[in-house]
């Protein structure tokens, strides 16, 4: 009986944490952002919307498709390629979320460099 107890109340706590969890979370999909690298020196600014980010970065203005594979990682991809490095597929995994602003780590498929740096979702 007391087993039967202790399940019942971890199920109503994982429910209730769950429904929290969804009302807290923050959508980063769509909205207007500023990134820093890990250093803090460098910075952009970026609109996302639908399926593309709109970002600048040193008064240079470029266009990604950006695809989510999860509400954890999404890809980035040059609408507009000029090298074979701007074809590949930048990769970002979030990896702590905190209010609005998540810490990411990021890098070209297939190669071993990897920057690491914090976003905040500025507005809607």
């Amino acid at each position: 009986m007391l087993q039967k107890i202790a399940i019942g109340i971890a199920i109503i706590s994982l429910i209730i944490s769950c429904s929290k969890q969804n009302k807290n979370s923050y959508s980063f999909e769509s909205g207007h952002f500023k990134s820093y690298l890990e250093n803090k020196r460098d910075s952009s600014s970026f609109y996302r919307v639908n399926n593309l980010q709109i970002e600048t970065y040193k008064n240079k203005i470029d266009t990604f498709n950006i695809t989510w594979k999860n509400k954890f990682e999404f890809h980035l991809k040059k609408v507009n390629p000029k090298s074979k490095l701007d074809s590949t597929n930048f990769v970002v995994k979030i990896t702590k979320i905190k209010n609005n602003a998540y810490d990411f780590e990021a890098g070209y498929e297939n190669n071993n460099f990897k920057q690491k740096g914090s976003t905040i979702k500025t507005s809607n």
